[in-house]
């Protein structure tokens, strides 16, 4: 004879553990403080962020107000002492903002200036 196993009718899978209901709360209420500690720390970072890149552009935006207004007494004939300073080598004599930076030689990184 062959034995059968006969199963049992019933539910598959795990079966549910008896967790107390008060744990369970309070492993989910835990769980949520964690949550909003973590989306203030991402919101904190981002506005860091954004404000560090509202100054880059302001920095940015003087200085191309300055070019401009260098391209415009160009135009009209007029040097502009910070150029001359440059053309002479007087860097020094030159007033400088902290956000004009001329490099030591000169060069902004344009190919006009440049010999084959």
């Amino acid at each position: 004879m062959v034995a059968v196993k006969v199963k049992k009718p019933g539910k598959r899978g795990r079966k549910p553990a008896k967790i107390d209901l008060k744990a369970k709360l309070e492993r989910s209420r835990q769980s949520a403080r964690e949550c909003r500690a973590r989306k203030k720390l991402r919101y904190q970072y981002l506005e860091e962020l954004v404000s560090s890149k509202e100054r880059a552009i302001c920095a940015l935006r003087e200085e191309l107000d300055m070019y401009k207004q260098w391209c415009l007494a160009m135009d009209q004939g007029k040097i502009p002492s910070e150029i001359k300073a440059l053309l002479t080598g007087d860097e020094q004599k030159a007033p400088q903002s902290s956000s004009n930076k001329i490099p030591k030689n000169g060069k902004y990184g344009s190919t006009a200036n440049k010999t084959s």
